[in-house]
């Protein structure tokens, strides 16, 4: 449904049959390769830019649920107030690396023009790097505007600034959503991430090696052809495969089947020199309970594993994707933090061996004062945020709060202490106008 993308297609010595496209594996793996094997997205804030790619994973959170959910308010559709809340969230979370976009859709704000509010919200309230909006292709045209006015022209003719994040409409379609977007993007010299977002038995096969092959199929298809567009494009390679309850057809999460997909398709994605993109924090859970610390776990523990480079839903994520916790948010984040300090590895350097330590401790010592200790008390152990290690009676003094009571504390603390970071008023004001004159031009649509 995209005469433009056929168009391409035909250019570079491929005739469709139809709207099928078909093409010799060995030359679409080719123009895959003309994809960079490892990219940096910029931020604004220069040290808040990402490496995606070589020996770096980047996590950001949750991606489009409609509803969200706190322990005070329970469960409601998502508005702008709290998208504008989570969005300074994950500007206070360390481990968060990147903000994302729809960490849940403003469901206050027309669809026609809440991706405006969305964008201008991450590039006012976080220094961090974000992606933009794919839905329609005038809309990913105003985010890659936006990332114009934010950046200068002369940096997005040399740099990366902005992502967009697309899913295939498996089986084996990429809609004129896809192509637009790619078109917009890589046409602009921009990145991509393409998503073949396949639940087992529903989008793909029953059996999880056939749904692997239909998933590289789909992504592959898309990123030679953001190639075709503009070689040297940034093209992250999406997986999103799940399993489901062949009793209701639900999805499931943290299931043996999509948890060795990663590993498969993190192979497969080396072998073509493509960035990855996989995983999350991912839970068919309602509230954050023990169904969802360990299917979380066991979804995020593959994907840091396999070496997945860029994460999206690494935290926040509820009820399948339907929902963001701002609880989980900061649960997810807290454990990110964990995560990132066992993927730092064994320090075996000369100070790691301590051996000054045993010339001072005499054997059945201990070495809670030692030297050593005091040179490295403060970097040696992960610290949880909200973990509670104490003991009873301490608990109890505290008011036996359980994970959901204090993560509501730490959230709500951390909006307090939250300040914005400084952008200049010159280019505020420029994204304020272009905001403003969009909308004016666009009708209330709320499909």
């Amino acid at each position: 449904d995209d005469p433009k993308a056929l168009e391409i297609w035909r250019k570079a010595g491929v005739t469709p049959e139809g709207e099928l496209i078909k093409a010799p594996a060995d030359w679409i793996r080719a123009l895959c390769r003309k994809a960079p094997s490892e990219f940096t997205q910029w931020a604004r804030n220069p040290e808040r830019s990402v490496r995606i790619g070589g020996a770096h994973q980047v996590f950001a959170p949750i991606y489009g649920a409609p509803f969200v959910r706190d322990l005070k308010q329970g469960r409601r559709y998502g508005d702008l107030d709290s998208f504008t809340k989570l969005v300074k969230l994950v500007q206070m979370l360390p481990s968060l690396h990147h903000s994302g976009l729809v960490i849940v859709e403003p469901c206050d704000v027309p669809v026609s023009k809440r991706h405006l509010d969305m964008v201008y919200a991450h590039m006012r309230y976080t220094d961090k790097p974000h992606l933009g909006a794919i839905t329609e292709q005038s809309r990913a045209q105003d985010s890659v505007d936006m990332a114009e006015i934010l950046h200068g022209k002369d940096a997005m003719e040399t740099q990366c600034v902005i992502l967009g994040n697309v899913n295939t409409n498996s089986p084996l379609l990429v809609d004129k959503v896809v192509s637009e977007a790619i078109r917009t993007y890589c046409g602009r010299g921009q990145g991509i991430i393409v998503v073949p977002f396949i639940l087992s038995d529903a989008m793909g096969p029953v059996s999880t090696a056939a749904s692997i092959a239909q998933a590289m199929a789909e992504a592959m298809i898309c990123c030679a052809f953001s190639q075709l567009v503009r070689v040297g494009a940034p093209f992250v390679l999406g997986n999103f495969l799940s399993s489901m309850s062949l009793k209701s057809g639900a999805p499931t999460f943290g299931m043996p089947e999509p948890v060795l997909s990663n590993y498969v398709i993190r192979q497969m994605a080396w072998r073509l020199g493509l960035p990855l993109r996989c995983g999350g924090s991912l839970t068919a859970s309602k509230i954050e309970d023990a169904q969802a610390a360990y299917e979380s776990a066991d979804s995020m523990h593959s994907t840091m594993l396999a070496s997945a480079y860029f994460v999206l839903h690494a935290a926040g994520w509820m009820e399948g994707g339907l929902c963001t916790g701002f609880e989980k948010l900061v649960m997810d984040a807290d454990r990110l933090g964990a995560y990132q300090k066992f993927l730092k590895g064994l320090d075996i350097s000369t100070e790691a061996f301590a051996r000054d330590a045993y010339s001072e401790v005499k054997p059945g010592g201990h070495f809670l004062g030692s030297a050593h200790t005091m040179r490295n008390y403060q970097t040696a152990f992960y610290e949880p945020a909200l973990s509670n290690s104490e003991n009873v009676e301490s608990w109890e003094d505290g008011g036996s709060l359980d994970m959901r009571q204090c993560a509501h504390e730490r959230w709500t603390i951390l909006l307090d202490q939250y300040e914005a970071p400084p952008l200049d008023p010159a280019i505020d004001d420029a994204l304020q106008e272009f905001v403003a004159r969009r909308k004016s031009e666009l009708p209330d649509a709320w499909y």
